[in-house]
């Protein structure tokens, strides 16, 4: 089964990983359009950016679908060598480049969401997990790269008695097209966070803001955000 279509009919439940920012916010309001039971499932992993848990939780209950955060903190020890997950890092600034913004990858982020993701699947009878991995992150993430989601959905098929399919809609798009997509649905992606910072005002020049104005640019709207700096002088 192929981890970016549908599993169809037989799927009347799907648990989706909701970070809380616009990719996965956009795959949350795709698997309702579906008509699926959705069960929304997000991660404290220490995140500097916990803020998005706080969009995540509000959007939940705004929607009155069930949601639960796992703190798997614990863990933070284990994937602290990153940007994203220890402050002492400096946080890099400038377009989504490898030599650029390596220092956000997270080890093992997604095999790890993932894993507990399919575990809540089997526990409640989902046979689907929904997720938002797209085409933009592949030149740094190797986790969000076709060959890892076919290699997790092979996993999934055969990790338990109860085969879970993985489920990555925007899997060959990029931030665009997921934008162009949930525009299309009459989504208000005020109700996101992107920002790689957890400050009051997304900061405007870390790869994931720039990635997002980039993304409301090129489909020639404004982005409902407030930013802490003058958005229309960041380079696109």
């Amino acid at each position: 089964m192929s981890p970016t279509t549908s599993t169809g009919a037989a799927a009347s439940a799907t648990v989706v990983i909701y970070s809380g920012g616009m990719d996965s916010f956009t795959v949350l309001h795709r698997s309702i359009q579906e008509g699926l039971d959705v069960h929304a499932l997000s991660f404290d992993y220490g995140q500097r950016h916990r803020r998005e848990l706080e969009v995540a939780r509000h959007v939940c209950a705004s929607l009155d679908i069930p949601h639960q955060v796992v703190d798997i903190r614990a863990i933070h020890g284990l994937i602290d060598n990153s940007a994203l997950t220890n402050s002492d890092i400096e946080m890099p600034t400038g377009d989504y480049d490898v030599n650029n913004l390596s220092a956000t990858v997270v080890p093992n982020r997604n095999m790890i969401l993932l894993s507990l993701a399919i575990a809540k699947a089997v526990n409640i009878g989902a046979a689907r997990v929904d997720y938002g991995a797209h085409g933009g992150d592949h030149i740094l993430y190797p986790d969000c790269r076709p060959e890892f989601v076919e290699a997790m959905n092979h996993v999934a098929g055969i990790a338990n008695f109860e085969p879970v399919a993985l489920h990555a809609p925007y899997l060959r798009a990029n931030k665009a097209d997921i934008l162009r997509d949930g525009l299309a649905m009459g989504l208000d992606y005020s109700q996101t966070w992107t920002c790689y910072e957890g400050r009051e005002l997304a900061c405007g020049q870390c790869g994931s803001c720039r990635e997002r104005l980039a993304a409301f640019a090129a489909n020639n709207t404004t982005d409902p955000l407030d930013y802490a700096v003058d958005t229309a002088q960041v380079s696109r």
